[in-house]
């Protein structure tokens, strides 16, 4: 348990609300995870990041990590290995444990789908069912032990679409080889970033405030984990403690 108060990353809700505009409708957020991948030391850090295609409907054109939407398929997906215990017991505070591991399994996956990367073991490639088919073809079984959980964000209601998004982090060490392909077609550009560089390009609000978070864990790793979401018509950052 961390002894002293993170200090509070910035988050600009104004900046929230023109990236997704108010449709005036109600639906119930979606299961999603991203992930971001970091490699470099201390002064040199880089962030993975992907440019949003033009032609999307929710933040067009924007930098952001990849990830995505659960998939059924995720809660039965074979993994090289799990959650590191106190990340597993984060998640396990907000959902069942089987929900927990999926959530992990579908951030590498999607980063899988939008980048080509693995955050994978080797492993004999074998015949699979649905969104893991290709990803395990490729000779690899997922590196969940890699993983750090480190933030948690509820898009406001009224958007055109909502996510409550676990945001995990790994070291680009655990990747199976160092650099991102063309991927699915959904980012339309794939970089290795510095983490100072990233202030200069189009991002969501969300995006930013998760930057600051991995700058600071880079320096402070067991620092309590955010979860950002709307209370009350007001945006709210609660900052929440390891499991005792």
């Amino acid at each position: 348990m961390s002894r002293t108060p993170p200090a509070p990353q910035p988050f600009d809700a104004a900046q929230d609300l023109r990236d997704a505009p108010r449709t005036g409708g109600r639906q119930r957020p979606k299961d999603a995870a991203t992930l971001i991948l970091t490699r470099g030391g201390r002064g040199r850090a880089e962030v993975l990041m992907g440019r949003r295609a033009p032609g999307h409907v929710f933040m067009a054109s924007k930098w952001v990590f990849p990830g995505g939407r659960i998939e059924r398929g995720d809660f039965a997906a074979a993994s090289a290995s799990e959650l590191p215990p106190p990340d597993l017991a984060r998640l396990a505070r907000e959902v069942p444990v089987r929900r927990a591991r999926a959530l992990a399994l579908a951030a590498v996956r999607e980063t899988f789908e939008e980048t080509g990367l693995l955050l994978a073991e080797p492993a004999p490639p074998v015949p699979a069912a649905g969104p893991w088919r290709e990803f395990r073809a490729e000779g690899a079984l997922p590196d969940l032990a890699a993983l750090s959980y480190i933030a948690r964000a509820v898009t406001p209601p009224g958007r055109s679409r909502r996510f409550d998004a676990r945001f995990f982090m790994a070291d680009a060490a655990a990747l199976l080889h160092p650099e991102p392909t063309a991927g699915c077609g959904e980012l339309d550009e794939i970089a290795w970033i510095r983490l100072d560089e990233t202030a200069g390009l189009d991002l969501p609000a969300i995006t930013r405030f998760v930057l600051g978070e991995v700058r600071a864990r880079l320096e402070q790793p067991d620092r309590p984990l955010p979860f950002v979401r709307m209370v009350r018509g007001r945006h709210q950052i609660d900052y929440r403690e390891e499991p005792a």
